[in-house]
């Protein structure tokens, strides 16, 4: 049985990806920052799988309290095995490409609150010599697009941070996953017609696990992204700024 902490655990991939880790029989801490909707995730969990779940408050743009949040976690549950780094928004996007602070508020929640706790999460499982980091990326961090940039430049350096700290933490026996999911059936796609290979948060839920439970590196979801991507990436950029993706 593991200790696995999910940050984020309120977004429909997050509730997806705790109830696989229950099936599986392991102990979970899940975290966000609306204890309300949080209670509600984990008694669905404990209900559904008779699984032992705890609950705390984490506010990924808050780097000042990751060190206490992280204490917490050890201390309830005497040790872990496992984060997985689900927290993300897309909120104030518009806002984003005018103003300064709505733009740090995206970069905050997106990468600088996940570089800081899974900071804190690297020295723990280093220094233990086992363990598994995974964090949910984007495709929107692979190219910057005119309509999306903010949230993708700090899903690209989330991708880079994991990819840094997979390096490092390899010669200790750590793995460190990087999801990369394409469209999900979420609210941050609701109202968008005709988005191609939109995928249910199930599917993607279940398949990052397996993904990260086989010790990938890195990982498109569904696969299908990783070619989608490939051809993205390949465009010229004087062919790319014409283009309206």
């Amino acid at each position: 049985m593991r200790g696995v902490l999910i940050v984020g655990a309120t977004s429909p991939l997050a509730r997806y990806m705790a109830h696989e880790f229950a099936r599986l029989g392991d102990t979970l801490f899940l975290a966000a920052r609306d204890m309300d909707e949080l209670q509600r995730v984990a008694s669905d969990v404990q209900v559904r799988f008779g699984a032992t779940v705890h609950t705390g408050r984490f506010d990924a743009a808050a780097v000042e309290t990751h060190e206490a949040f992280w204490q917490e976690v050890l201390r309830v549950l005497g040790g872990l095995d496992g984060v997985v780094w689900v927290a993300g928004t897309m909120d104030g996007l518009e806002d984003a490409f005018r103003e300064p602070q709505a733009v740090r508020r995206l970069i905050d929640v997106n990468f600088t609150g996940a570089a800081s706790l899974l900071t804190l999460a690297a020295c723990y499982f280093e220094e233990r010599g086992k363990g598994f980091i995974a964090g949910v990326s984007s495709v929107a961090g692979d190219r910057g697009r005119a309509q999306n940039y903010p949230y993708g430049a700090a899903k690209g350096g989330l991708s880079l941070f994991l990819q840094g700290l997979r390096n490092r933490l390899s010669k200790r026996g750590v793995q460190v996953t990087t999801i990369k999911p394409g469209f999900i059936d979420t609210r941050m796609t609701w109202g968008r017609d005709k988005l191609p290979f939109l995928a249910s948060p199930q599917r993607v839920a279940k398949e990052s696990v397996q993904i990260i439970l086989k010790g990938k590196d890195v990982a498109y979801v569904p696969a299908i992204w990783w070619l989608v991507m490939l051809v993205i990436r390949s465009i010229p950029e004087k062919v790319f700024k014409r283009m309206s993706i």
